[in-house]
């Protein structure tokens, strides 16, 4: 069965028996990461990214697929402009739509899914190194992410897009943050937090953002419609049946995307005040080594 954490999923600190209480699980009083609570086991989490997950005739309804696959494409140009000669690892590759793109471009590229001991056997040297929402499905994220420092090239480039779990949108939904996802989000991390941890591993930020980052209108127009009566599930609601943690009649169906469409103005407007705020719902960084 789950289990309450004992150590930081991020920085591995201890966690006390009175540690703070927060969205999605247990603040660390070191750094203030959050670690989910509770702690799933290895069969919940194998559960957890079942057929439903990902399933073989693609994840949404409509343009949703083409629309990620062109997204997740799309740093494939900027990593290959700003890392220097060299291959690139990709942490998390998905479908490996990234990677395609990056041989595309003559990079040589490799991707590896879920599960840090794939990243923590790694010896090679990469000129750069991608976490694209990956970070936080890891089970030792932190420890990751300083093995990913070790494995780059002088001048390596680092790119993260994580869920920011101080932004606005995290405080304003709280346990009804998309970004949350239990089981599968196993640490919760602060852009202060993250930042933080890079310079301690030596490395120098170059960028940081929020919006390049991905997820921040739909995190908002998602927790927006939770709001309604029923807390209707939107993410479920634009994805295609197979993919669906649980059946939605159609007319419900259709209720949850008609609320959606009216509340996307709102959803715009307030990504963008976060985001001016320094507080987006995600967080994009490029460091180098």
């Amino acid at each position: 069965m789950a289990r309450h954490p004992h150590a930081c999923a991020w920085c591995e600190a201890p966690l006390p028996a009175d540690a703070t209480r927060a969205p999605g699980g247990l603040r660390c009083p070191s750094c203030a990461a959050v670690t989910t609570d509770p702690w799933p086991t290895d069969a919940e989490l194998d559960a957890a990214y079942e057929v439903f997950y990902r399933p073989q005739g693609g994840r949404f309804s409509g343009p949703g697929d083409e629309i990620l696959r062109r997204t997740r494409a799309l740093p494939a140009r900027r990593i290959d402009r700003l890392a220097p000669a060299g291959p690139v690892l990709d942490v998390g590759a998905g479908e490996g739509w990234l990677v395609d793109a990056l041989r595309a471009r003559g990079r040589d590229a490799i991707g590896i899914e879920r599960g840090d001991d794939d990243l923590l056997a790694l010896d090679a040297r990469f000129a750069a190194i991608v976490f694209w929402h990956s970070l936080e499905h890891l089970r030792r994220p932190g420890a990751a992410l300083a093995h990913a420092a070790r494995l780059l090239v002088p001048g390596g480039l680092l790119v993260i897009a994580v869920p920011d779990a101080a932004s606005v949108q995290a405080r304003r939904f709280g346990d009804r943050w998309l970004h949350l996802d239990p089981p599968r989000h196993l640490v919760h991390i602060p852009r202060v937090t993250l930042l933080r941890t890079l310079g301690e591993l030596g490395l120098s930020v170059q960028t940081v953002g929020g919006l390049r980052g991905g997820q921040v209108v739909f995190g908002w127009l998602h927790g927006l419609v939770g709001t309604l009566p029923g807390h209707p599930d939107l993410y479920d609601a634009v994805r295609r049946p197979a993919a669906r943690s649980r059946p939605i009649g159609a007319g419900a169906r259709a209720g949850i995307l008609a609320a959606g469409a009216a509340l996307a103005p709102v959803a715009v407007v307030a990504a963008g005040a976060e985001s001016v705020l320094g507080r987006a719902g995600t967080s994009y960084v490029e460091a180098v080594r």
